[in-house]
């Protein structure tokens, strides 16, 4: 039996705790051995999800993921699905045959699911989402209630990847996969981070998300926020707060960022950006900000910057180590 706990990466050191995961997930290898497994044999895995509870596993073959992410990241390590939620078409491709569609994940179908007769269903510990819906802790209740076993996930930065692949790949005993989709991609990181080490700019950035219906600047709290930080950006919003609760154009132009990043979000790209676009047309002085007259507004794309990219992850550290340094 695997008894299994979250563990945090740390800039610098991630090779050190993903190899200290992969050894506490695996136990011993028989001297002379390959360790990679050409037959998975997994066992009893014991963990506590991100919302606190606990949760035992034991080599499931039937499972259900409630979240276009969790469903990549459960083939990713070496799963296969019987069910998934809807959203997971959006940006993912799955490599199981015979999916049934649960619903979306702001609304999962629980009579779907129950149907279905899994024996492990994977959910968001996260509330709300695009356009709100059902938080899906609310149907943990019914869903053990029906003897099925569930767990939880909260991924917002690369680190919470790490961490539920790790998961993941313990339940599948995949260690394999933990490091061609984990560690190797953390490395990669790790390569792009001390670069930035060595260089002494910072250069200040306006981070927002745009939809049909208006748009938002995110701090460096959010994904794609937290990855800009990493990297030595300084984001405006975090020292100016109020841009948060209220787009203010005309704050933009009296910060006057040295790049302004956009991501789209919905299923409409041109959509979204019409109502920025509109925006900033009606304003003149926004031609003469910086950002703009250097060609330093870049609009993001949503498969790295919305959409969790999960084995690409590092690919979205180069994309935004491009924008700022190169």
């Amino acid at each position: 039996m695997t008894s299994l706990k979250p563990i945090r990466r740390s800039i610098g050191i991630a090779a050190i705790l993903a190899f200290g995961l992969v050894g506490a997930l695996t136990g011993c290898t028989t001297p002379g051995t390959d360790p990679t497994p050409t037959t998975p044999t997994p066992g009893l895995v014991e963990f506590v999800d991100d919302l606190g509870n606990a949760v035992t596993v034991n080599n499931p073959q039937r499972v259900v993921a409630c979240m276009g992410s969790f469903a990549n990241m459960w083939e990713l390590a070496g799963g296969t699905l019987i069910g998934a939620t809807e959203d997971v078409y959006d940006q993912y491709e799955l490599t199981s045959t015979d999916v049934e569609t649960v619903g979306d994940f702001t609304a999962p179908n629980l009579e779907l699911i129950i149907a279905l007769e899994p024996d492990f269903v994977i959910m968001t510990g996260a509330s709300g989402g695009k356009g709100g819906g059902v938080a899906q802790s609310d149907l943990r209740g019914t869903l053990v209630g029906a003897g099925i076993t569930v767990a939880y996930f909260t991924v917002s930065t690369f680190e919470d990847y790490l961490r539920v692949l790790g998961i993941m790949t313990s339940i599948t005993d995949r260690t394999d996969l933990y490091e061609a989709n984990g560690t190797a991609v953390g490395d990669q990181i790790d390569a792009l981070l001390a670069q930035v080490a060595g260089t002494a700019e910072t250069p200040n950035v306006l981070l927002m998300t745009t939809y049909s219906g208006g748009t938002r600047v995110q701090d460096s709290s959010t994904m794609t926020g937290t990855m800009l930080a990493e990297l030595g950006a300084v984001n405006l919003a975090d020292a100016h707060p109020s841009l948060l609760r209220d787009f203010s154009l005309e704050s933009i132009i009296e910060l006057n960022p040295d790049f302004i990043l956009v991501v789209p979000m919905g299923n409409d790209t041109e959509a979204a950006m019409k109502n920025l676009q509109e925006a900033t047309a009606a304003n003149p002085a926004w031609a003469s900000l910086d950002a703009v007259k250097n060609e330093r507004y870049v609009v993001l794309q949503p498969a790295l910057f919305l959409y969790k990219p999960n084995a690409n992850w590092a690919d979205s550290y180069q994309k935004l180590f491009d924008i700022l340094y190169t």
